[in-house]
């Protein structure tokens, strides 16, 4: 499996012209972040509508949203 995964890095380094080693850095990068824990809590806003909100009703608000970006 590791040797298919090389593999697929040094095809990819050819087809877009990168150093190998750039996939490498990129992916330790991509592991530091994944495994990063944070001490405090986050403040997150919780928002509270009055009652659970449905399926139907993100639908909706997600729609109406596209439709008034464009």
């Amino acid at each position: 499996m590791v040797e298919d995964d090389l593999a697929l890095v040094k095809e990819a380094a050819a087809r877009e012209g990168r150093p190998e080693s750039e996939y490498f850095r990129e992916a330790f990068h991509l592991v530091a972040l994944r495994t990063r824990r944070w001490g405090e809590d986050w403040d997150i806003p919780e928002l509270d509508f009055g009652h659970p909100v449905t399926a139907e009703e993100i639908d909706r608000a997600v729609k109406d949203g596209v439709a008034g970006a464009e």
